[in-house]
């Protein structure tokens, strides 16, 4: 008996209707325009209002996802939430979005917490829970409100971030070679406090000290962190081709994780591949983490870059540090 494929069966994304400019961020602190961009090609981001949660802004893109496939809530029996920033601690996200969307109490509901890898994360496990034969269609949704977490002084972090979501619903084929080709996934958990927050966990409960000194906020060190991101995505990439045998060159289109320019063309000159083979959408959006791949994928497609018979390399780093590749055939 031939192994079912596992496709993505549709896709879907939202982003808030307000727009922070990065002539915006200048009135609010000491930067420019010009400063942000030749450092990370980010223009504009954007931003949730205050009735607007992660897992309101997960629905929007799951509903989009849902009628691209042609799929609705009942058809659902797996729910993933791609999220460290959950509406609260407790329950998770997925759970809130499961209510909110109409699925079945059946399905299976659950967060997934890999920072800016965690979509690739949730695509692998949702593709292994279907080729498990016990679920039929997933949503994969990455969700992120990360404007309550950045620190709105610090001018290294706050100018990068941005608030979003991107769903794709899954499920099984019986056309073969197509669909999910192979994922890598790791973590280096040696650099954990490179991208962080320090305080408000189990370990540091929050308390009224640490909320005035702002450890509550994402701590990021910079440089180091873009020294190991452009390692981990360049060695995901590249064992994710060699394990199937694959060339860089045969690949159609690169989805990177959408946190900076600067490290998006360090990987096209790793893999030895022009800037046109990679879709790219930073400008616009700013890093919004776990949302970050599945929005590009959404425009990718919606926009003719990706066609049947494609071949697509994901490939992202997030907190952890983790980081993830996975290979996509349409």
């Amino acid at each position: 008996m031939a192994t079912q494929s596992t496709v993505i069966l549709g896709t879907g994304s939202f982003a808030p209707e307000r727009v922070l400019t990065n002539a915006d961020l200048s009135k609010l602190i000491d930067t420019s325009d010009e400063w942000i961009r030749t450092r990370s090609g980010i223009r504009e981001r954007h931003i949730a209002g205050d009735h607007e949660s992660t897992s309101d802004m997960a629905v929007r893109a799951a509903k989009a996802a849902l009628d691209d496939a042609g799929l609705t809530p009942a058809d659902i029996d797996l729910l993933i939430v791609a999220t460290i920033t959950p509406d609260l601690v407790l329950p998770a996200a997925a759970c809130l979005v499961q209510d909110k969307l109409g699925v079945s109490t059946h399905a299976a509901c659950f967060d997934m917490n890999a920072a800016c890898s965690g979509f690739i994360y949730g695509l692998d496990t949702a593709c292994a829970m279907i080729s498990s034969g016990r679920y039929r269609k997933a949503l994969v949704i990455g969700a992120e409100k990360l404007s309550p977490i950045v620190d709105w002084k610090e001018r290294t972090t706050c100018v990068l971030f941005g608030d979003g979501a991107g769903a794709v619903v899954v499920g099984a084929s019986d056309e073969p070679n197509i669909g999910l080709i192979g994922t890598k996934l790791g973590a280096y958990g040696d650099s954990a406090e490179l991208l962080w927050i320090p305080k408000g966990g189990s370990d540091s409960p929050a308390t009224t000290e640490s909320i005035a000194a702002g450890e509550h906020f994402m701590k990021m060190k910079g440089k180091e962190v873009f020294k190991l991101a452009v390692r981990a995505m360049d060695e995901a990439a590249r064992d994710i081709l060699e394990q199937h045998g694959l060339s860089a060159d045969q690949i159609d289109l690169v989805i990177p994780h959408q946190a900076n320019l600067r490290i998006i063309e360090a990987i096209a000159k790793y893999l030895e591949l022009p800037m046109d083979r990679f879709f790219v959408n930073v400008d616009r959006y700013g890093n919004t983490s776990a949302a970050s791949i599945p929005l590009a994928l959404d425009e990718a497609k919606k926009s003719g870059r990706i066609k049947p018979g494609d071949i697509s390399l994901l490939v992202a780093f997030g907190a952890g540090l983790t980081y993830g590749s996975a290979l996509i055939r349409w």
